[in-house]
């Protein structure tokens, strides 16, 4: 069976690195799916052929990855504008791509840290709903809760997203880990802020951490007070409250608006 990764930007995967390497050593098939599109097509374009190759190299061949938003306009950090057509078309390429049964879905942690992020989320959630009520797993990048400003954890799991999942590393698997973001040479500048904060998360836990996502938490704010990509977006929660509630305007979604029963 296949597990399905549902992601909006190019990079995003190397978060979840040992689950890839996981996963693939155990023969499990993949499915590789960035949602967002680039302004800039060259540095797009770029980013596109890192991820590829950083995937290639991990076992997961070029024809297990689709580019979903490439020539939509559906802009990184304009996820939630286009949240309709975007599900529709992950949902659609996935049917293609995965015919038979999705062993799981892993997606950006529900988590406040980018907008993105947390449309890509929900869409997640929603076509493992519509594709036999596969597992979800999250993947945590970044996130702000009770930190003022734009500072933030790395990879850390909300308390509110549940117990997390463990994996022990041994040491130079940290150590590959670390070296692997080189393979991102065009996005040195934001791993340079964010890799340390990786580093010190995995250095005090000693484990890396992962969490299964339960559905119903769509319909809950990622945490309370200001998120982070409030402060250091300037987008507002209730814009991606807006864009996520429409998924479930059908009645499919394993979630309802606010003040519903899921």
């Amino acid at each position: 069976m296949t597990v399905v990764y549902v992601l909006a930007h190019f990079d995003d995967e190397y978060c979840a690195l040992p689950l890839i390497r996981r996963a693939v050593a155990q023969g499990r098939q993949h499915l590789f799916v960035h949602v967002v599109d680039y302004r800039n097509p060259k540095m797009g374009a770029r980013r596109h052929r890192e991820t590829v190759a950083f995937l290639a190299a991990e076992g997961v061949p070029a024809t297990s990855q689709i580019h979903l938003g490439a020539g939509t306009g559906w802009w990184d950090g304009e996820l939630h504008r286009h949240v309709g057509p975007a599900y529709e078309a992950l949902k659609a390429a996935v049917r293609s791509a995965v015919p038979g049964p999705i062993e799981r879905v892993v997606v950006p942690a529900w988590e406040g840290g980018h907008p993105d992020h947390d449309i890509c989320s929900a869409m997640g959630v929603k076509l493992a709903a519509e594709r036999g009520a596969a597992a979800i797993d999250q993947i945590c990048l970044y996130q702000g809760k009770d930190l003022p400003w734009i500072f933030y954890r790395a990879c850390t799991p909300l308390a509110e997203n549940g117990p997390a999942h463990e994996l022990r590393l041994p040491g130079r698997e940290w150590l590959s880990w670390l070296a692997a973001v080189g393979a991102f040479p065009s996005q040195l500048k934001a791993w340079a802020g964010l890799l340390p904060g990786m580093a010190l998360t995995f250095a005090r836990s000693g484990r890396f951490r992962w969490q299964s996502l339960e559905p119903r938490r769509i319909g809950e704010p990622p945490h309370a007070g200001g998120l982070l990509y409030e402060r250091m977006f300037k987008t507002p929660y209730a814009v991606v409250r807006t864009a996520v509630d429409s998924l479930a305007a059908d009645g499919k979604a394993p979630w309802g608006p606010p003040g519903t029963k899921s």
